[in-house]
Protein backbone atom coordinates (compact mmCIF):
# COMPACT_ATOMS: atom_id res chain seq x y z
CA UNK A 1 0.00 0.00 0.00
CA UNK A 2 2.97 2.34 0.22
CA UNK A 3 4.59 1.85 -3.15
CA UNK A 4 5.94 4.73 -5.24
CA UNK A 5 3.62 7.11 -7.05
CA UNK A 6 4.17 8.11 -10.65
CA UNK A 7 4.40 11.86 -11.40
CA UNK A 8 1.05 13.42 -12.14
CA UNK A 9 -0.80 16.69 -11.87
CA UNK A 10 -3.19 17.59 -9.10
CA UNK A 11 -6.22 16.94 -11.27
CA UNK A 12 -7.49 13.38 -11.53
CA UNK A 13 -5.32 12.03 -8.70
CA UNK A 14 -7.60 12.79 -5.79
CA UNK A 15 -8.69 9.31 -4.77
CA UNK A 16 -7.74 8.32 -1.25
CA UNK A 17 -5.54 5.32 -2.18
CA UNK A 18 -3.42 7.41 -4.54
CA UNK A 19 -3.14 10.24 -2.02
CA UNK A 20 -2.20 7.78 0.72
CA UNK A 21 0.57 6.36 -1.42
CA UNK A 22 1.73 9.85 -2.36
CA UNK A 23 1.80 10.94 1.28
CA UNK A 24 3.84 7.87 2.14
CA UNK A 25 6.31 8.60 -0.63
CA UNK A 26 6.77 12.20 0.51
CA UNK A 27 7.19 11.11 4.12
CA UNK A 28 9.81 8.52 3.18
CA UNK A 29 11.69 11.01 1.01
CA UNK A 30 11.75 13.80 3.59
CA UNK A 31 12.41 11.42 6.46
CA UNK A 32 15.38 9.91 4.68
CA UNK A 33 16.82 13.39 4.18
CA UNK A 34 16.40 14.18 7.88
CA UNK A 35 17.99 10.86 8.83
CA UNK A 36 21.21 11.90 7.08
CA UNK A 37 21.71 14.47 9.86
CA UNK A 38 20.48 12.36 12.77
CA UNK A 39 23.12 11.65 15.39
CA UNK A 40 25.36 14.46 14.19
CA UNK A 41 26.24 17.69 15.96
CA UNK A 42 23.86 20.32 14.58
CA UNK A 43 23.42 23.99 15.25
CA UNK A 44 20.06 24.53 16.93
CA UNK A 45 18.12 27.75 16.52
CA UNK A 46 15.09 28.96 18.45
CA UNK A 47 12.03 29.98 16.47
CA UNK A 48 9.77 32.85 17.49
CA UNK A 49 7.74 30.53 19.74
CA UNK A 50 10.84 29.19 21.43
CA UNK A 51 10.72 25.77 19.76
CA UNK A 52 13.95 24.42 18.25
CA UNK A 53 14.77 24.08 14.57
CA UNK A 54 17.80 22.72 12.71
CA UNK A 55 19.07 22.69 9.17
CA UNK A 56 17.76 19.13 8.96
CA UNK A 57 14.17 20.30 9.53
CA UNK A 58 14.45 22.85 6.75
CA UNK A 59 16.22 20.57 4.27
CA UNK A 60 13.66 17.80 4.75
CA UNK A 61 10.70 20.13 4.32
CA UNK A 62 12.23 21.79 1.27
CA UNK A 63 12.68 18.40 -0.39
CA UNK A 64 9.06 17.49 0.36
CA UNK A 65 7.82 20.77 -1.06
CA UNK A 66 9.78 20.28 -4.26
CA UNK A 67 8.27 16.81 -4.71
CA UNK A 68 4.73 18.12 -4.21
CA UNK A 69 5.27 21.13 -6.48
CA UNK A 70 6.32 18.86 -9.33
CA UNK A 71 3.43 16.42 -9.01
CA UNK A 72 0.57 18.47 -7.54
CA UNK A 73 1.27 22.02 -8.77
CA UNK A 74 -2.23 23.33 -8.04
CA UNK A 75 -2.30 22.21 -4.39
CA UNK A 76 -1.52 24.35 -1.40
CA UNK A 77 1.30 23.43 0.98
CA UNK A 78 1.43 24.19 4.70
CA UNK A 79 4.64 23.31 6.49
CA UNK A 80 6.06 23.99 9.92
CA UNK A 81 9.24 25.60 8.62
CA UNK A 82 8.17 27.54 5.51
CA UNK A 83 4.52 28.38 6.06
CA UNK A 84 1.66 28.34 3.56
CA UNK A 85 1.64 28.67 -0.23
CA UNK A 86 -1.51 28.90 -2.38
CA UNK A 87 -3.94 29.42 0.52
CA UNK A 88 -6.80 29.59 -1.99
CA UNK A 89 -6.24 25.98 -3.17
CA UNK A 90 -9.02 23.48 -2.52
CA UNK A 91 -6.55 20.82 -1.43
CA UNK A 92 -3.44 21.29 0.69
CA UNK A 93 -0.52 19.22 1.92
CA UNK A 94 0.42 19.61 5.58
CA UNK A 95 4.03 18.85 6.50
CA UNK A 96 6.07 18.36 9.64
CA UNK A 97 9.56 17.32 8.51
CA UNK A 98 10.74 16.35 12.00
CA UNK A 99 8.05 15.89 14.62
CA UNK A 100 9.99 15.54 17.85
CA UNK A 101 12.90 17.85 17.13
CA UNK A 102 13.98 17.76 20.77
CA UNK A 103 14.29 13.98 20.52
CA UNK A 104 16.10 14.32 17.19
CA UNK A 105 18.62 16.76 18.65
CA UNK A 106 19.39 14.48 21.60
CA UNK A 107 19.84 11.40 19.43
CA UNK A 108 16.61 9.73 20.56
CA UNK A 109 15.16 7.79 17.59
CA UNK A 110 11.46 8.36 18.41
CA UNK A 111 10.91 11.22 15.94
CA UNK A 112 8.94 11.11 12.74
CA UNK A 113 8.10 12.83 9.48
CA UNK A 114 4.41 13.65 9.07
CA UNK A 115 2.52 14.28 5.83
CA UNK A 116 -1.22 14.87 5.46
CA UNK A 117 -3.48 15.75 2.53
CA UNK A 118 -6.62 17.74 3.34
CA UNK A 119 -9.55 19.44 1.69
CA UNK A 120 -10.80 22.09 4.05
CA UNK A 121 -10.97 20.46 7.46
CA UNK A 122 -11.37 16.97 5.99
CA UNK A 123 -8.11 15.03 6.04
CA UNK A 124 -8.05 12.62 3.11
CA UNK A 125 -4.80 10.76 3.83
CA UNK A 126 -1.85 10.76 6.18
CA UNK A 127 1.54 9.16 6.66
CA UNK A 128 3.94 9.04 9.60
CA UNK A 129 7.44 7.76 8.86
CA UNK A 130 9.96 6.94 11.60
CA UNK A 131 13.27 6.65 9.73
CA UNK A 132 15.51 5.85 12.69
CA UNK A 133 13.39 2.85 13.73
CA UNK A 134 12.26 1.92 10.19
CA UNK A 135 8.53 2.07 10.77
CA UNK A 136 5.85 3.75 8.69
CA UNK A 137 2.12 3.99 9.23
CA UNK A 138 -0.22 5.26 6.52
CA UNK A 139 -3.96 5.72 6.16
CA UNK A 140 -6.52 7.05 3.71
CA UNK A 141 -10.20 7.64 4.02
CA UNK A 142 -11.97 4.25 3.78
CA UNK A 143 -8.60 2.62 2.95
CA UNK A 144 -7.69 1.31 6.40
CA UNK A 145 -4.49 1.89 8.34
CA UNK A 146 -1.23 0.23 7.29
CA UNK A 147 1.86 -0.37 9.41
CA UNK A 148 4.92 -1.33 7.39
CA UNK A 149 2.51 -2.30 4.58
CA UNK A 150 0.44 -4.60 6.79
CA UNK A 151 -3.03 -3.72 8.12
CA UNK A 152 -3.07 -2.56 11.73
CA UNK A 153 -5.65 -1.70 14.34
CA UNK A 154 -5.98 -0.12 17.75
CA UNK A 155 -6.13 -2.30 20.83
CA UNK A 156 -9.26 -3.87 22.28
CA UNK A 157 -8.45 -2.83 25.86
CA UNK A 158 -11.72 -2.01 27.62
CA UNK A 159 -10.64 -1.59 31.23
CA UNK A 160 -8.76 1.60 32.03
CA UNK A 161 -6.99 -0.24 34.83
CA UNK A 162 -5.31 -2.38 32.15
CA UNK A 163 -4.49 0.49 29.80
CA UNK A 164 -1.25 2.13 28.73
CA UNK A 165 -1.65 5.90 28.44
CA UNK A 166 0.88 8.27 26.92
CA UNK A 167 1.59 11.99 26.69
CA UNK A 168 4.30 14.14 25.17
CA UNK A 169 4.68 16.25 28.32
CA UNK A 170 2.70 15.78 31.52
CA UNK A 171 3.62 19.07 33.17
CA UNK A 172 0.92 21.26 31.56
CA UNK A 173 2.59 24.35 33.09
CA UNK A 174 -0.05 26.86 32.00
CA UNK A 175 -3.13 24.71 32.50
CA UNK A 176 -3.40 23.36 36.02
CA UNK A 177 -6.79 21.77 35.33
CA UNK A 178 -5.30 19.66 32.55
CA UNK A 179 -2.42 18.53 34.73
CA UNK A 180 -4.90 17.51 37.40
CA UNK A 181 -6.98 15.63 34.80
CA UNK A 182 -3.89 13.84 33.50
CA UNK A 183 -2.93 12.91 37.04
CA UNK A 184 -6.41 11.47 37.57
CA UNK A 185 -6.16 9.47 34.34
CA UNK A 186 -2.67 8.19 35.04
CA UNK A 187 -3.65 7.04 38.53
CA UNK A 188 -6.40 4.87 37.08
CA UNK A 189 -4.42 3.18 34.29
CA UNK A 190 -1.88 0.40 34.43
CA UNK A 191 1.02 2.23 32.75
CA UNK A 192 1.60 5.94 32.16
CA UNK A 193 4.51 6.98 29.95
CA UNK A 194 5.84 9.96 28.01
CA UNK A 195 6.69 8.25 24.75
CA UNK A 196 5.65 11.44 23.13
CA UNK A 197 5.22 13.40 19.94
CA UNK A 198 4.03 11.40 16.95
CA UNK A 199 5.56 8.15 18.25
CA UNK A 200 2.81 7.87 20.84
CA UNK A 201 0.15 7.95 18.14
CA UNK A 202 1.99 5.23 16.22
CA UNK A 203 1.74 3.06 19.33
CA UNK A 204 -1.99 3.70 19.67
CA UNK A 205 -2.69 3.04 15.98
CA UNK A 206 -0.82 -0.26 16.13
CA UNK A 207 -2.39 -1.47 19.37
CA UNK A 208 0.73 -1.18 21.52
CA UNK A 209 -0.71 1.63 23.63
CA UNK A 210 -4.30 2.64 24.31
CA UNK A 211 -4.35 6.42 24.83
CA UNK A 212 -2.19 9.36 23.71
CA UNK A 213 -2.80 12.99 24.66
CA UNK A 214 -1.19 16.30 23.74
CA UNK A 215 -1.93 19.63 25.34
CA UNK A 216 -0.60 21.82 22.51
CA UNK A 217 -0.40 20.85 18.83
CA UNK A 218 -0.33 22.65 15.50
CA UNK A 219 -1.98 21.53 12.28
CA UNK A 220 1.23 19.91 11.05
CA UNK A 221 1.53 17.92 14.29
CA UNK A 222 -1.94 16.42 14.18
CA UNK A 223 -3.39 16.39 10.64
CA UNK A 224 -1.66 13.18 9.52
CA UNK A 225 -2.61 11.50 12.80
CA UNK A 226 -6.38 11.85 12.35
CA UNK A 227 -6.85 9.34 9.49
CA UNK A 228 -4.23 7.06 11.00
CA UNK A 229 -6.12 6.75 14.30
CA UNK A 230 -9.59 6.67 12.76
CA UNK A 231 -8.76 4.15 10.05
CA UNK A 232 -7.12 1.95 12.70
CA UNK A 233 -10.48 1.92 14.49
CA UNK A 234 -9.74 4.55 17.12
CA UNK A 235 -11.11 7.95 18.06
CA UNK A 236 -9.30 11.28 17.78
CA UNK A 237 -10.69 14.55 19.11
CA UNK A 238 -9.50 17.80 20.58
CA UNK A 239 -9.87 18.47 24.31
CA UNK A 240 -13.38 19.82 23.64
CA UNK A 241 -14.34 16.40 22.18
CA UNK A 242 -14.56 17.72 18.62
CA UNK A 243 -13.36 15.20 15.99
CA UNK A 244 -10.70 17.45 14.51
CA UNK A 245 -6.90 17.69 14.39
CA UNK A 246 -7.13 21.47 14.10
CA UNK A 247 -8.34 22.34 17.60
CA UNK A 248 -4.90 23.02 19.08
CA UNK A 249 -4.81 19.89 21.26
CA UNK A 250 -5.47 16.18 20.79
CA UNK A 251 -6.77 13.08 22.56
CA UNK A 252 -6.39 9.76 20.70
CA UNK A 253 -7.81 6.51 22.08
CA UNK A 254 -8.99 3.11 21.06
CA UNK A 255 -12.76 2.99 20.64
CA UNK A 256 -13.44 0.99 23.78
CA UNK A 257 -11.85 3.59 26.08
CA UNK A 258 -12.98 6.69 24.21
CA UNK A 259 -15.85 7.62 26.49
CA UNK A 260 -14.21 6.91 29.82
CA UNK A 261 -11.02 8.78 28.92
CA UNK A 262 -12.95 11.81 27.72
CA UNK A 263 -15.11 11.73 30.83
CA UNK A 264 -11.92 12.22 32.82
CA UNK A 265 -10.10 14.65 30.56
CA UNK A 266 -12.72 16.63 28.68
CA UNK A 267 -15.57 17.02 31.11
CA UNK A 268 -13.54 17.78 34.22
CA UNK A 269 -11.28 20.19 32.35
CA UNK A 270 -14.24 21.94 30.72
CA UNK A 271 -15.80 22.56 34.12
CA UNK A 272 -12.51 23.88 35.52
CA UNK A 273 -11.60 26.07 32.53
CA UNK A 274 -15.12 27.37 31.91
CA UNK A 275 -16.76 27.65 35.35
CA UNK A 276 -20.43 28.55 35.48
CA UNK A 277 -21.15 32.13 36.61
Amino acid sequence: MTGSTEPHGSQGAGDAPSLMQAAAEVARLAGARALESFGRQLEVEAKHDGSPVTIADRAAEQLAREWIERRFPDDGILGEEFGLVRPEATRRWILDPIDGTLSFIRGVPLWGTLVAVAEGDAVLAGAAFFPAIREIVTAGRACGCWWNEQPCAVSQTRDLAAATVLATDVRFPERRARRDAWDALSRQCRVARTWGDCYGYLLVATGRADVMVDDVVSAWDAAAILPIIEEAGGVLTDWAANPTPFGGDVIATNSALANVVRDILVHDVARAENPSP
